[in-house]
């Protein structure tokens, strides 16, 4: 007997129905069941926390111990400083470029002597902690120091201002290097800033969000669920509950354009500023008169090629302007829909000064701060002045320091070079110049201002 038959209309819908359900329920034979659990939230966090890092500072505690200078003057070299006091702090920083390149908080590395960082994998790196910016901004660049060309993961930027109230996003930290942390909360605002001491919080600047900052994360990414960086974890708000700070990817990008450029790579002058973060590679500002504006590089120009080669990101393509042979550079750009070549000759920023001020000069190291008796930011040592320069007929000497220029500290060759770059041929230059004397017993820093004339 066909028992099928039997089924009235009703009852065939209902068991058609059941085979329905039955088929949307259980997997084809061979199909692998897909795991509720892998959400957007976890694709993100496999995403991202490769590229997390885990950062370690030790800071020296300089005193001023006469005693010890004495010994120091007169034992030299055979003089053994006892061990200096050190102190050490953790936080967090994210990798954002594949050949070892760390973004973190300023605060985290400021006053660091050395610094190490711990990959997700556990590989320990010390860094560089040669490109920092603006205290404001409170962005610092790091440089992993490899013995080969190991490659890294990095982060993908978000676009400036792709950010929706309300969405759900994660705070990423590898604190006291026990590994990573995740949590998860909403962006609350787009535009805060954490209070200067009894400073309401009515300031637009940085991100907020309820995810949990953990002690350590300070450095570490802040990502929306495509895994892209969105800000910079950077503070708590003590007295409230669920609040966190971070700095958003906008201020992010404009710090890094402003820190990694030619003129802090190698020292030398190119005079524009590329925007970093996502494509396309454009010009954000070019400094009247340096190179670039005589190449004829225009605000809105689209860098495509550099001496024939696509730059697959920003850090490559100011590394190819920077080493270019013979600091000649050819970039190929795009503006309003026509492609042009231009061509532009770096100069180093230490002959910009010679050629103004007639004095060569050179920035404090450690060993040459100890011969001399200075402190490191103490200002450029002048290393030679030129017969019938602006600097000789100040009667300026090598082995002076060159500590300011208008009332402005010439800490290197940027700073020095930045101040007069702007100055046209014979005008006025104020230069604070410190010198070293040594009597029979003591030793004193003499300083003094002169005007000079640039040429």
């Amino acid at each position: 007997m066909k028992v099928w038959k039997s089924l009235t209309g009703s009852g065939r819908a209902a068991a058609a129905a059941l085979t329905l359900v039955m088929s949307l329920s259980l997997p084809a034979f061979g199909a692998v069941e897909t795991d509720a659990r892998r959400d957007a939230t976890v694709a993100a966090v496999e995403r991202v926390m490769p590229s997390v890092v885990n950062i370690g500072t030790e800071t020296i505690v300089q005193s001023n111990d006469p005693f010890e200078q004495m010994l120091r003057e007169f034992w030299g070299p055979y003089y053994r400083r006892r061990q200096p006091d050190a102190h050490y702090s953790l936080g967090s920083g994210v990798i954002i470029d594949e050949n070892g390149y760390v973004l973190t908080c300023l605060h985290v590395v400021q006053r660091a002597s050395r610094v190490w960082v711990t990959l997700a994998d556990g590989r320990q790196f010390e860094a560089q902690p040669k490109f920092m910016g603006n205290p404001r901004i409170d962005v610092a660049l790091l440089k992993l120091i490899t013995k080969g060309t190991e490659k890294f993961k990095a982060v993908k930027f978000a676009k400036d201002d792709d950010l929706l109230l309300g969405e759900t996003v994660l705070a990423l930290g590898n604190p006291f290097g026990l590994g990573g942390s995740v949590s998860r909360g909403i962006l609350s605002s787009k535009n805060r800033r954490p209070s200067l001491e009894d400073e309401p919080l009515n300031v637009a600047d940085w991100l907020q969000t309820d995810a949990a900052i953990n002690p350590g994360s300070s450095g570490g990414p802040l990502v929306n669920l495509r895994g892209e960086l969105i800000g910079l974890n950077a503070a708590i708000y003590r007295q409230g509950h669920g609040i966190g700070f971070a700095l958003p990817i906008k201020q992010v990008t404009e710090a890094v354009s402003e820190m990694f450029v030619p003129e802090t790579t190698k020292s030398i002058w190119f005079g524009a500023r590329i925007k970093s973060g996502p494509y396309p590679l454009a010009i954000t500002e070019v400094e009247p008169g340096s190179p670039a504006a005589i190449a004829g590089l225009q605000k809105g120009d689209v860098i495509e090629q550099v001496d024939g080669k696509p730059p697959k990101s920003f850090i490559q393509c100011t590394e190819w302007i920077s080493n270019s042979a013979k600091r000649e550079v050819t970039l190929a750009v795009q503006r309003g829909g026509e492609r042009r070549e231009l061509k532009a000759k770096l100069v180093a920023l230490a002959d910009v000064i010679r050629q103004k001020l007639g004095a060569s000069v050179q920035e404090m190291t450690q060993e040459l701060a100890e011969n001399f008796g200075y402190q490191r930011r103490d200002g450029l040592l002048i290393a030679e002045v030129v017969p019938d320069g602006p600097a000789a007929r100040a009667d300026l000497k090598a082995g002076y320091l060159l500590a300011g220029i208008d009332g402005r500290p010439t800490t290197d060759l940027l700073s020095a070079a930045g101040l007069l770059t702007g100055k046209k041929k014979g005008d006025p230059a104020e230069l604070t110049i410190t010198v070293r004397r040594q009597g029979r017993a003591f030793i004193s820093l003499d300083q003094a201002s002169v005007t000079v004339r640039v040429r």
